[in-house]
Order: structure tokens, then sequence, then C-alpha cells
């Protein structure tokens, strides 16, 4: 199975003190990855300027909207997704394991 990513926005900081209230000034995103047996992810914020022109209510955001903010702010959506990618990879083929000692053979 292709690894299967999914964009999410988890929570949104809002300024009180713009023009506008709740002018979202902070997203808090993940990247997931699957491929169907193995997990990975990653988290991170990206932070923006106050909007000038229009202005969307927050009531009204879409997390499309507010995930394309991040990818225009400096998120970079393809390298993200490779680095979950290289997660997956090490959990299906790890590059470190940890071997029993051989002096510790197991007692049947």
């Amino acid at each position: 199975m292709a690894n299967v990513y999914t964009w999410t926005i988890t929570a949104m900081d809002c300024s009180t003190t713009e023009t506008n209230p709740d002018t979202v000034i902070t997203a808090h995103w993940t990247c997931a990855g699957t491929n169907g047996t193995y997990n990975a992810s990653v988290y991170s914020t990206c932070s923006f300027a106050p909007p000038e022109g229009t202005f969307t209510p927050y009531a009204d955001l879409t997390q499309e909207q507010v995930l394309g903010w991040c990818w225009a702010n400096g998120v970079d959506k393809d390298a993200t997704e490779a680095g979950v990618g290289d997660q997956l990879a090490n959990l299906v083929n790890p590059p470190v394991v940890t071997p029993p000692l051989p002096w510790n053979t197991p007692t049947v």
C-alpha cells in the first residue's frame, strides 16, 4: 500500500488585540501518515501576520483555508510528507536494532 498522508489543524491561537476579534495568528497542525500497517506523524505550528484586506471571520474559516495559509507561510508540504514517509520506512526496516545480549540465553 502506498503511504497516505492526512493534514489536520488541531488548534488555532487568536489575538484579541487586533482590529478584528479572533484574528488567527498561529495554527497548530499535524501531518499523519500510514502505510496500512504503521503510522507516523509530525506536529508543529505556523504563525501568521495579521491579515490586511479581506478578513474571514473565525467561524467561517475552513481547515483547507488555514492549511493553505500554513503552506504559503513556510510549511513545506512535500518535505513534511517526505519526513513522515521516512519515519514509516524506518518502522518497516529499522536502521538500528537492539538484539538480545549473546550471553543471556533464554530459559525454556
